[in-house]
């Protein structure tokens, strides 16, 4: 074969390059999001059970805002769901605003402008509830404010996700690949067209090609016609692959959320729901996570609830069931702390989240025959 014929039947192919072979099945996989709210949803879900209770010299009180701050903050939302996303709206933004509108709703901001002042209170301007921006400004002694103060969470998911969602997505198309059915078609270019004949042999190509593919990817049995001047043959089979194993993404995914669980303070197995040492990992998940939240949450709310003189007469805020501990699980120890007369049963039953006893009953101290003094060297029998 001659140079001219070969340039003349590469010409006659032309019209072949055009033709969709190529179906992009793979997509780009973002794990920032994925390990960050399986986080955070876990820790806003622990904290949607809190209850507030105003005391005064330890004695449960009313107030108006127990309806508010434990039924309904808000004509949209329930108080579950509202301290769920509060929590979460903290740790993830490093910090939430609360206003009081004119009609007493708490309303989460999803957008705002602070104004810092060194000797008077800082403003809050174009704060967004929803798509409603506020006219006016906010005090800081008229909001809700809390600050996380954990900046390293962002910057460090920033940088770890760049890299491990352009590793995790490769990963996700090498698996694709390996499980992909690939072919050939081969085509009859005997003969010479015109543009016409060849617009419509392209087509039918083309058709063909798309009925194949989607006879593969619907299909759990499909069967391929045998066409004149069609040729299709599958090589999926006759080549040997390497499948990779799923269990390298699964394992890189629970690297991701074990570290960011880390950043939060929350043991990972309580995140992956294993039970391997589960009432040590629900202590440090008490102490290292949801105790300094409470702190600030408490902190906050006396400050803008209560006044000075309010708190100066025994007036307080308290928090309940957030992880509570089971108290049939402590029933053994309350026993030993209250039987040896180390604390009244109030005291324990306000470490529980539980009032006083009535007609002072809890404030006798109690001291079983066990714990009671002994006098050594003396026996009945003595004379």
């Amino acid at each position: 074969m001659s140079f001219a014929d070969i340039f003349k039947r590469n010409k006659e192919l032309e019209w072949m390059w055009d033709l969709e072979l190529v179906n992009e099945t793979s997509q780009r996989v973002y794990l920032k999001k994925m390990a960050v709210d399986s986080v955070l949803n876990f820790v806003g879900r622990t904290m949607s059970t809190v209850q507030f209770k105003f005391t005064k010299d330890k004695k449960a009180i009313h107030s108006p805002w127990d309806y508010i701050l434990n039924v309904r903050p808000n004509k949209d939302m329930s108080a579950t769901l509202f301290w769920q996303k509060f929590i979460y709206k903290l740790m993830f933004d490093n910090e939430v605003l609360v206003i009081l509108s004119d009609d007493n709703q708490l309303l989460i901001a999803d957008d705002f402008y602070r104004e810092e002042y060194a000797l008077y209170d800082d403003q809050f301007k174009n704060v967004i509830v929803k798509d409603y921006e506020f006219k006016r400004s906010f005090l800081m002694e008229d909001v809700i404010y809390l600050q996380y103060n954990n900046e390293q969470l962002e910057k460090f998911t920033d940088g770890l996700f760049n890299d491990y969602g352009e590793l995790f997505g490769r990963m996700i198309e090498i698996s694709m690949r390996n499980n992909q059915i690939r072919g050939s078609v081969s085509v009859d270019t005997t003969g010479s067209f015109n543009d016409d004949e060849k617009d419509s042999r392209k087509q039918r190509l083309q058709n063909f090609i798309d009925k194949i593919y989607k006879s593969f990817r619907t299909s759990s049995v499909a069967i391929v016609p045998k066409m004149k001047g069609f040729e299709y043959e599958e090589y999926t089979n006759k080549q040997g692959v390497t499948n990779q194993s799923l269990d390298e993404l699964d394992r890189m995914k629970k690297s991701l959320i074990n570290d960011v669980a880390r950043m939060i303070g929350v043991p990972s197995a309580l995140i992956m729901a294993e039970n391997a040492e589960l009432d040590s990992n629900l202590e440090a998940y008490r102490k290292l996570c949801l105790a300094p939240l409470i702190r600030k949450l408490v902190d906050e709310l006396s400050a803008k609830l209560i006044s000075k003189s309010e708190y100066e007469a025994g007036q307080r805020i308290e928090v309940l069931n957030v992880l509570s501990p089971n108290l049939f699980d402590l029933a053994e120890a309350i026993d030993k702390i209250v039987s040896s007369g180390a604390f009244y049963v109030d005291e324990v039953r306000n470490e529980a989240g539980y009032d006083d006893l009535p007609d002072n009953e809890g404030k006798q101290r109690l001291r079983t025959k066990n714990y009671e003094d002994v006098k050594g060297g003396e026996s009945e029998n003595d004379t």
